[in-house]
């Protein structure tokens, strides 16, 4: 449904009468978001982004809307738009639009048409500086929009599967533009991935399912630092924990931490709840099916819905009912029942909040001093992949921990000198 406000601000949400409860939802996460408070606060003295437009394709939740507005507050003109058509929060959507002027095209449960339409109608804003959680708008800008590209200078990337296909394309030299690699951040992907993915998975398919995790097998296919997170807090909620993996370090390091290691084949015969976080496609496919229990429950919190072969598992079905929301049952033809949670998407966001507001807080933080960072430095970089400069990460980390009341001890020039100096040994 199309909206407008009082001031015509152009958006496309679903009901501009939810704003009063995403304002108290926007509200709560500010709460636990205190160093892009203090971020904001220097944006609003300093106004680094006055008259920068920025195109967001970004998850629609009250933790994004504190990141548009404190890019807002710094003098960006910003649209959002939504990157996973179950992630949008209608209600935080329409406080954007109504409380804080902000322009959003995000629906929840959007079809595809209408989710590429979404993008199409951000980049329509002719932005200077793109910020994307999977690359899917920087992907169209590249294909069908080239004629936008003439005003980007730079951009940010939020997530893993982003910053891959990111990396290809700089790889192949048609990247045309510098971008940020947030999820490199060590205040990213060490906490954001681990703490906020662990939590938020389990949380939604907890919400979309009832099922007593204590007891189960739980299987975790992939082991990077939103493996080891969900893994973590599986096993902190009672369950068994299987990994599978493919890269044999990894492999290796989640059996010193304690976990069964096994090919996802061996794996798909005993497990009881099946959730992928790898980036890649098909993880769980057609033979793995095949020999799934009755009832197995499979759930996908990596950024695409391709880890799962739901066309196969389509085909392999003699019928299909929705059991609750966000799970779906497949009757394969031998009467097993399979259970897919969120249509194979990002189950933390399509049946739950996705990460915590404190976790998120660090995240958004690099976001924001990333953003600033692409506007004074943009010149001077090249068309590729970017990390996050050391300084903001050490400044962030240093931010959060001085909200907590933590304080830290620092070198002595004594120490100084013994860390950078050769001769003095034995």
């Amino acid at each position: 449904m199309s909206t407008t406000t009082a001031t015509q601000l152009h958006s496309d949400i679903k009901n501009i009468e939810l704003a009063d409860g995403g304002k108290k939802r926007i509200d709560w996460a500010n709460q636990s978001m205190n160093v892009l408070q203090i971020i904001r606060k220097e944006f609003i003295k300093k106004q680094p982004l006055k008259g920068v437009r920025i195109a967001a394709c970004l998850h629609v939740t009250a933790e994004t809307a504190n990141l548009a507005i404190c890019l807002r507050d710094g003098g960006a003109d910003v649209v959002l738009c939504a990157s996973n058509p179950l992630s949008t929060q209608d209600d935080v959507a329409a406080s954007l639009v109504r409380d804080y002027g902000v322009s959003v095209f995000a629906i929840k449960g959007e079809d595809n048409d209408t989710y590429y339409s979404h993008i199409l109608t951000a980049i329509d804003h002719r932005p200077n500086i793109t910020m994307d959680d999977g690359a899917d708008l920087v992907s169209i800008l590249h294909t069908k929009r080239t004629d936008a590209l003439e005003n980007v200078i730079g951009g940010t990337e939020e997530t893993t599967t982003g910053v891959i296909r990111l990396r290809a394309m700089a790889k192949e030299g048609v990247l045309r533009y510098p971008i940020v690699a947030v999820n490199d951040a060590d205040t990213k992907h060490l906490f954001d991935n681990r703490y906020g993915t662990g939590q938020s998975t389990i949380d939604g398919i907890i919400r979309a399912t009832n099922f007593l995790l204590a007891g189960s097998i739980f299987v975790v296919a992939g082991y990077g630092w939103c493996g080891r997170g969900l893994a973590s807090r599986a096993r902190g909620a009672g369950a068994q924990v299987i990994v599978t993996e493919v890269d044999p370090t990894k492999a290796l390091e989640a059996v010193m931490d304690g976990f069964r290691v096994m090919a996802v084949t061996e794996a798909a015969k005993i497990g009881d709840v099946f959730c992928t976080v790898t980036g890649n496609k098909n993880v769980l496919a057609k033979e793995h099916f095949e020999v799934m229990k009755n009832n197995a429950i499979i759930a996908n919190s990596g950024h695409f819905n391709v880890e799962i072969d739901i066309p196969a598992l389509e085909k392999m079905s003699s019928s299909k009912r929705t059991t609750r929301n966000f799970v779906e049952e497949y009757t394969l033809r031998d009467g097993r029942k399979i259970n897919l949670l969120g249509e194979g998407r990002l189950i933390n966001l399509a049946s739950a909040e996705g990460h915590p507001a404190a976790v998120m807080d660090m995240s958004f933080a690099d976001q924001a001093l990333s953003v600033e960072y692409m506007v004074n430095n943009a010149k001077i970089l090249e068309k590729t992949v970017y990390k996050v400069p050391d300084e903001l990460d050490k400044r962030v980390a240093k931010l959060k921990l001085e909200s907590m009341g933590i304080k830290i001890d620092r070198l002595t020039p004594e120490q100084e000198e013994y860390l950078s100096g050769w001769s003095e040994g034995t």
